[in-house]
């Protein structure tokens, strides 16, 4: 089962558990009934700011959905034991998936933070639509140049560079380069 029939199973577990309709849920977290139809289907998984409202809306922690086990001690994450990513799109869900999320605490259960090593795909002439959610965004730059959209301002950032944000100002990260690139990412956001 991918990640994504994952996350699409548990949203609808948690959205039935809750005796909650899809046209309910779509109303608490401000999406349209089609894209929480599209999650729990697992035919597109939108930016990571729709699923952290859906996991707001549902009383949840965002890890619920990505990959939350039992296992309440120190988790370690070996390169080669590299799990399947997540992919996402912006906002926009006519758009192209441009981020594949690969999670750094996998079966770490209760945790406040959200770590990734997410692959950035190559710059591309597509319009991305800035997402906003609550909590705070911690974003190194390992391989490639990435362009962080913040509100009005746009920075760019080269290898070694990072950048720490509050995340309920407008946003979209993208990459600057012609080839993919590779940025470590931690993402808190609040319960």
């Amino acid at each position: 089962m991918s990640k994504n029939h994952k996350i699409g199973e548990r949203v609808k577990t948690f959205r039935e558990s809750k005796n909650i309709t899809t046209a309910e849920l779509a109303e608490r977290c401000g999406l349209s009934e089609e894209q929480v139809v599209k999650v729990e289907e697992h035919k597109e998984m939108p930016s990571l700011a729709p699923l952290i409202r859906i996991s707001r809306a549902l009383g949840v922690r965002l890890g619920t959905f990505l990959d939350d086990e039992e296992d309440l001690g120190p988790v370690v994450c070996r390169k080669e034991d590299k799990t399947e990513g997540i992919s996402f799109s912006n906002d926009n869900s006519a758009a192209r998936k441009h981020m594949t999320y690969n999670s750094l605490s996998n079966n770490k259960s209760g945790r406040h933070m959200e770590p990734f090593m997410i692959n950035v795909a190559p710059k591309s002439e597509v319009d991305f639509v800035l997402s906003s959610h609550e909590g705070e965004e911690f974003i190194l730059v390992l391989e490639g140049c990435i362009e962080v959209n913040y509100g009005e301002a746009v920075y760019i950032l080269n290898e070694g560079d990072s950048i720490y944000y509050d995340s309920i100002v407008p946003h979209v990260v993208k990459s600057s380069y012609e080839k993919e690139s590779r940025i470590l990412a931690v993402i808190y956001t609040p319960l």
